[in-house]
């Protein structure tokens, strides 16, 4: 099969959710056998990523403007019409917002599935024009696609009740079994090698709630003991960012930046507990990530975050709740943040590659 994917910024080592599930999930499909292409949005390629092909991908930059407001659904008018002169099998769409125009791509006569990673018109960071053009994007790609696959059960809920769309299929995001490193030098060099921490990582936007975790930190009384250290960067540097760096430099919170590979493996492997305070999630690679590295950790309490492997008195705050977040804090590490073991066999890419090609198999 010839699959041409949009909706993405693009892959390798480009910040976002739908990125690293791209990243994952497209290079096992191509190892399948099948002909894979993902369209990149050019703001997101640095100059050491000039690349065209990525293990057996192959990478077309399309233009994408450098406006949170516009970027998302100029590039998927353009992208569409650059995927059309490939002539693929199906075209992926990710994500609502680009969904927008699966009704146009359809029109070109291309079959199409679209991933529908969450309702992202509930993120704080978009006003009210914003959210009225992602709600059309979830109801056009609902109507309009051939095959929807949604990674939770409260995503295909939502599709079921407010669309009747009842034949979506259950994916999961995935993640790696990783190899814990034995090294240490990257806290060395972030000054965080002397002392316990609890960790976050994500986007610097509002919903993520990075903002709460600040000060719950803060109201915890636990900097005595502990250090607070979050990984990630904005995409688009806005007043909320600002605030949030400047937050972080007068509370002492250790600002890593966007990390991967090495430096995440080691942050990962030695933190004590991580934490996840966001308003709004699809289903978060982060919290499994940081599972995978055997963490303890607390979420907020979003359906999102409520999956089987964790524990529903003891893992959860109330999102939102600072006060609620800073008692939760004192709790888990009064009772010693333990290594975990935790039941990752849902969410094995191999087996996510192999259910998404029967989805493509379907629409055929």
């Amino acid at each position: 099969m010839k699959i041409v994917v949009i909706g993405t910024r693009g892959i390798p080592g480009i910040l976002g959710g739908v990125e690293t599930h791209c990243e994952e999930l497209y290079p096992r499909i191509a190892a399948s056998g099948h002909d894979v292409t993902i369209i990149r949005r050019t703001p997101y390629i640095a100059e050491n990523n000039h690349i065209r092909e990525y293990k057996g991908v192959k990478l077309i930059d399309v233009y994408a403007p450098r406006r949170k407001s516009i970027e998302a659904i100029t590039h998927t008018f353009l992208a569409i019409l650059q995927a059309r002169k490939l002539h693929p099998d199906v075209l992926h769409v990710h994500a609502i917002g680009p969904a927008l125009l699966v009704p146009l791509a359809r029109l070109l006569g291309m079959r199409v599935v679209m991933t529908n990673h969450g309702p992202d018109y509930d993120r704080e960071k978009w006003g009210f024009l914003a959210k009225t053009v992602l709600k059309a994007g979830e109801w056009s790609g609902s109507h309009f696609s051939n095959r929807v696959i949604v990674i939770s059960n409260t995503i295909a809920d939502i599709l079921k009740n407010k669309y009747g769309r009842k034949d979506t299929e259950l994916i999961f995001n995935g993640v790696n079994i990783p190899d814990k490193p034995l090294s240490r030098q990257w806290l060395s060099k972030w000054g965080i090698d002397d002392k316990a921490y609890i960790m976050a990582m994500g986007r610097f936007v509002k919903e993520k709630g990075f903002h709460t975790l600040i000060e719950a930190f803060k109201r915890s009384g636990l900097s005595a003991t502990h250090r607070l250290v979050i990984a990630g960067d904005s995409d688009h540097e806005d007043a909320y960012s600002q605030s949030l760096k400047k937050l972080a430099a007068d509370e002492n919170v250790v600002l890593t930046g966007f990390i991967k590979g090495e430096p995440l493996a080691q942050l990962l492997t030695n933190a004590s507990l991580f934490v996840i305070p966001s308003s709004h999630e699809g289903l978060p690679i982060a919290l499994l990530e940081a599972m995978s590295y055997n963490i303890d950790v607390l979420a907020s309490d979003i359906p999102a975050n409520r999956i089987a492997q964790l524990d529903s008195k003891s893992d959860f705050f109330h999102t939102g709740d600072t006060n609620d977040l800073a008692k939760a804090l004192k709790r888990k590490v009064s009772e010693g943040c333990h290594r975990r073991a935790y039941d990752l066999g849902p969410y094995n890419w191999d087996e996510i590659a192999a259910q998404t090609i029967g989805v493509y198999k379907s629409v055929l």
